[in-house]
């Protein structure tokens, strides 16, 4: 088993549980280089609200640092962008996906910075 079905695997039962909430899902994804942040319906058929290290903003705003999008300060940012975005489509109550990661480093970097923006978990 390689290291994408294990995460995938650890990500299944999280699902399920927010599936069975019936709220919006804050996911998840990182690479090496990027971090993206998308807000799901609760039926789970769209994107709502998106925000990521490719985005032109972001990536302005990210241009005198090094590793650009693969570092805490950028995961920050994007939790930041992606709370702005809910607040300002409605969106205030969510629950967390992180998707199979662990939650420490960029994905807890994001997490406290949706939070402290005013998403609620």
């Amino acid at each position: 088993m390689d290291k994408k079905i294990s995460r995938l695997r650890r990500a299944i039962p999280t699902r399920r549980k927010i599936t069975e909430l019936r709220v919006h899902r804050l996911t998840v994804f990182r690479t090496n280089q990027h971090i993206y942040a998308n807000i799901i319906s609760p039926e789970g058929d769209r994107v709502l609200v998106s925000a990521s290290t490719v985005e032109t903003e972001v990536r302005q705003q990210l241009a005198g640092e090094t590793g650009k999008g693969g570092n805490v300060a950028a995961a920050t940012l994007v939790g930041k962008r992606v709370a702005e975005k809910a607040k300002a489509a409605g969106i205030e109550l969510v629950a967390f996906d992180r998707s199979g990661f662990r939650y420490h480093g960029r994905v807890k970097a994001l997490a406290d910075a949706a939070r402290e923006a005013g998403l609620k978990f």
